[in-house]
């Protein structure tokens, strides 16, 4: 594929992912993401060709011209965009597939001083949000996902989203997972991936975590009561001492109005912004 062909094709990415792009020309001139990637491009060829340092000069000048570092030695796919860009860092054996997205602030960094693979490998679909960390030799396989601000050091498998430190599964692969994404994703130019946190069924894995919890020792709870009242029918002298009642009244009144609060920012969300 040409020059011209592979830059229509990133500029027709960036139409598709982001509604606020009008103009190719404005594309070609304020877009931060499409103008470090280009220049990445040129200093991968660079450093393949063993001209290691005017590929590190190159790059060096892309950072202080776009706010966004990203080694020669990378390997990035087509159609890769970066949302805004600004403190996007990108390691020496990061590979990232195609048709991936990164927004603001996220890291594919490494883990150790030892040469050798070192940084991550992103499939293709692939969607990191704001501020998401992503370190080690790990693999983000397609149509992975990661919420802002989390920190993931572990694979995460096909069709997964994770968030939260350390990053945590809170969607799996299954065919009911997969129809609804493809929903949302037909959706998209509504209000998009959560890149900013302001989706209701985010959940918190904690929290979800905790309230699992809550409902198996209500159930054991009842389970107990039931055996007690069956063994001194009996005869039996048990359970004469009445358990304390655990009251989680504060904690459902408060993830009802984490709830609520989510819901107001998603319907307060701006795509255009």
């Amino acid at each position: 594929m040409g020059v011209i062909s592979r830059i229509r094709e990133d500029i027709q990415s960036i139409y598709h992912r982001d509604p606020a792009a009008r103009s190719a020309l404005e594309i070609l001139l304020n877009y931060p993401g499409m103008q470090a990637i280009w220049m990445h491009r040129v200093s991968h060829k660079l450093w393949m060709a063993k001209f290691y340092f005017l590929a590190r000069c190159l790059s060096t000048f892309a950072r202080w011209a776009t706010g966004i570092e990203i080694h020669p030695g990378a390997v990035i796919g087509r159609r890769f965009f970066i949302d805004h860009g600004m403190g996007v860092v990108i390691g020496e054996t990061a590979e990232i597939g195609d048709d991936c997205t990164l927004y603001h602030g996220v890291t594919l960094g490494g883990t150790t001083w030892k040469a050798g693979k070192r940084h991550p490998t992103l499939g293709n679909n692939v969607v990191i949000g704001a501020g998401a960390k992503v370190l080690g030799p790990i693999t983000m396989h397609d149509g992975a996902r990661v919420g802002s601000n989390s920190v993931v050091v572990k694979d995460v498998p096909k069709d997964t989203t994770v968030v939260g430190i350390p990053g945590r599964a809170v969607t799996v692969a299954t065919p009911q997972s997969k129809e609804k994404s493809e929903r949302r994703n037909a959706m998209a130019k509504k209000y998009g991936f959560d890149a900013y946190a302001v989706s209701p069924d985010n959940p918190d894995p904690v929290a979800n975590a905790i309230g699992q919890m809550l409902d198996h020792m209500h159930l054991m709870d009842s389970k107990v009561a039931e055996l007690c009242q069956a063994i001194q029918s009996m005869g039996g002298a048990v359970c004469t001492e009445r358990l304390p009642q655990l009251d989680v009244g504060d904690f459902c009144e408060a993830e009802l109005a984490a709830a609520e609060k989510r819901q107001q920012a998603l319907d307060a969300f701006d795509p255009e912004i």
